[in-house]
């Protein structure tokens, strides 16, 4: 089976935070969904790059996310989520995905 790159595992962790939040009524369980996608995705970030890379594409995830939240009120919720997500996954692979 393939691997599924950092890019990926980052971008739907946005997502999919995003969504089973707003699908389920349960902020907290969306939470979950976001950091631990977050948490693979900064493991894989580390084994590829190394821990200073990890470091700021952790930050850069986490930013993404809070950002998300006044931009949404801007464009919306859905466009603010998937292109946060898309600048994510866009770092993701340009740091550590493509060396790999």
């Amino acid at each position: 089976m393939a691997r599924i790159p950092s890019a990926v595992v980052a971008a739907t962790g946005l997502v999919g935070g995003y969504g089973v939040a707003r699908w389920t009524g349960e902020r907290r369980l969306g939470g979950v969904v976001l950091a631990a996608a977050g948490a693979a995705a900064a493991q894989r970030w580390r084994r590829q790059a190394g821990g200073k890379a990890a470091g700021a594409l952790t930050a850069g995830y986490v930013a993404a996310f809070a950002g998300s939240h006044p931009l949404a009120r801007r464009i919306g919720a859905w466009p603010s989520v998937l292109g946060v997500a898309g600048a994510v996954a866009l770092a993701s692979w340009a740091v550590a995905d493509r060396r790999g």
